[in-house]
């Protein structure tokens, strides 16, 4: 599929009619709340239903009850020995990489800071981990799987944004386009696919062709079950990457809430990290992932480690050539991503299930109002290099 702007416009337009549809009914008959207290502990495939749960909701949950019916399950599989395989790097390019590239994007941040509360990215980034650890379970389709109810949640989660700014005329939709629009929705499977497959090759971690494929793969199918229109969404890693590279020049730039939410998640993550002599590598990871121009956008302070943490892929490097000769160290070192992926994903829920709810109002506190067009980054002008084609955007500077 050939992405343009026009076709993209087209994109920034459009919600996802099934959940929006279902949390419309929702509020007008005063049953969100019912709603989220019958589903706060109906978490797992096979369980069934509680009584009273309205029947809009019911009709959805049954609508969205499995994966789409072309899912492929070797590719599944593939892309879960996968995750396996790179769990702690998966894990430190979504962090380092994919959260920061939200943040860069002005009117995502401004979601974001909506949503939830500036102070308390830990829930954020639990959430976020938690999904995608829910995933890459054994499991994930099957009974007993948290997977399909968080996707159904958070696809009803989605819909609610969209339904509050529109209801309470806080969000430009004419200069932002619908909030979580189709552009944005493949926007998000785009950082959480190819962008963390460019993180880990900036990691120096080895790849192969059909492992990075089978990754993608995977966030289709997860696209898919949050309501990204099929028909447009990108259907292998070439058409990712114009996707991603066009959406990223269209909208990519400074805002004070993405440096606001980067700040956060700084401090975050050196809270994360023991003492305080190594606080300097998360800063310094952001940069070297995300570029300079984007760390200086998102106001990522520099540190003496920004050159130092250039010789991470090099010792990364050396892990995965004992990894790729030895079966024991490849079963040590994936043990090792286990418990270092589970130790950091409970030490930001704090040992707690993270639930998934359709918010009844957004935080008041947080003005929405757009951003002014002339304050937009305006991308300099592309460089041909064959007839009716452009290079995309330098992502390493």
């Amino acid at each position: 599929m050939a992405y343009t702007e026009d076709s993209l416009d087209a994109l920034r337009l459009s919600g996802d009619e099934l959940a929006d549809a279902t949390v419309a009914t929702l509020f007008e008959r005063g049953e969100v709340g019912k709603f989220n207290s019958l589903m706060r502990y109906v978490s797992t495939v096979g369980q069934q239903l509680p009584d009273g749960l309205p029947e809009v909701a019911r009709e959805y949950l049954n609508q969205t009850s499995g994966p789409p019916d072309w899912v492929d399950w070797d590719e599944m599989e593939r892309a879960r020995m996968f995750f396996i395989d790179n769990n702690v790097h998966i894990s430190t390019a979504l962090s380092f990489a994919s959260m920061p590239a939200c943040y860069v994007v002005p009117h995502i941040a401004k979601l974001l800071s909506a949503t939830h509360s500036l102070k308390y990215p830990s829930k954020r980034m639990a959430e976020t981990g938690q999904f995608t650890v829910y995933l890459m379970q054994p499991n994930a389709f099957e009974s007993g799987s948290r997977f399909i109810p968080a996707a159904q949640k958070v696809r009803l989660l989605h819909a609610s944004i969209r339904h509050h700014l529109a209801r309470e005329g806080r969000w430009d939709v004419a200069g932002l386009g619908t909030p979580i629009c189709q552009e944005d929705m493949i926007g998000g499977q785009m950082m959480f696919s190819i962008q963390v497959l460019d993180a880990l090759h900036r990691l120096g971690i080895h790849m192969s062709q059909e492992g990075a494929e089978s990754y993608f793969y995977a966030w289709r199918v997860v696209g898919a079950m949050l309501g990204v229109d099929q028909e447009h969404a990108p259907a292998d890693l070439e058409e990712a990457r114009h996707f991603s590279d066009l959406y990223m020049a269209r909208h990519m730039g400074p805002s004070p809430e993405g440096a606001e939410l980067t700040g956060q998640l700084i401090d975050l993550y050196e809270e994360v990290v023991p003492g305080t002599l190594l606080d300097p590598v998360v800063s310094a990871l952001i940069r070297h992932l995300v570029g300079d121009t984007s760390a200086d956008w998102l106001e990522v302070p520099r540190t003496p480690w920004d050159t130092l943490v250039k010789a991470v892929p090099i010792l990364l490097n050396l892990l995965e050539t004992v990894e790729d000769r030895s079966p024991f160290g490849a079963w040590a070192l994936d043990r090792l991503g286990h418990l270092t992926t589970v130790l950091e994903l409970s030490s930001l829920t704090r040992g707690r299930v993270m639930h998934y709810a359709i918010p009844e109002q957004l935080r008041k506190e947080y003005g929405l109002s757009a951003v002014p067009r002339n304050r937009r980054w305006t991308p300099p002008a592309p460089v041909l290099s064959q007839p009716g084609e452009t290079d995309p955007p330098d992502r390493s500077s």
